[in-house]
């Protein structure tokens, strides 16, 4: 989904992407043919990527910036969740969406990151606004959507996780072969997302 982030917070941002991520997931789980549950689980797992390397790029520098010790904490906590969700997206893109094992592994995934989103939106980012300038929240959420542009777009649980230029550098190394094998994967059609 393509939206101007001009005027937007970097949580409305993330926030944004959080009620899209559960969109796919529900249009997956209600999808009636397999080349539905294809394309909306391929949704769902291009999304998840790219939010995921936004924020750690992104928004965890930013918290361990203004929040100090705390800010550190809650990016550590925060990155080894991600890195485990990175872990269930892996096996989910190597998984047919005729396995078996297919919407246990997806149920799987999208119960952890509930329970990621619920505690980055009613903690972490109201810690984090409340420390921060409106005007900063503002440039973040821009950068956070300019940053989602050239990442990765599958998962890549062993690269670097911590920001700065090991991640921006495994991020470029990687991004132009997973969009490479985007082109040959059925997505939903632009009208449906």
């Amino acid at each position: 989904m393509s939206r101007s982030a001009a005027s937007s917070t970097i949580s409305e941002e993330i926030i944004q992407d959080h009620r899209e991520l559960e969109e796919y997931y529900s249009k997956y789980s209600t999808a009636t043919s397999e080349k539905e549950r294809t394309q909306w689980a391929n949704q769902f797992r291009w999304e998840l990527a790219r939010h995921s390397v936004g924020e750690e790029l992104v928004v965890y520098p930013a918290f361990e910036k203004y929040l100090g010790a705390e800010g550190k904490q809650i990016a550590d906590s925060d990155r080894a969740e991600h890195l485990e969700a990175k872990k269930l997206l892996y096996d989910l893109e190597r998984t047919n969406v005729t396995d078996a094992n297919f919407p246990t592994l997806f149920e799987k995934l999208m119960k952890d990151l509930r329970e990621h989103m619920k505690s980055e939106e009613e903690n972490d980012l109201v810690k984090f606004e409340a420390a921060i300038p409106r005007e900063e929240s503002e440039r973040l959420a821009k950068k956070f959507q300019r940053t989602k542009h050239f990442v990765p777009t599958r998962s890549h649980p062993s690269a670097p996780d911590k920001g700065g230029l090991p991640e921006t550098a495994a991020g470029l190394a990687s991004a132009p072969l997973d969009k490479l094998r985007d082109l040959f994967a059925s997505f939903p059609d632009k009208e449906q997302v």
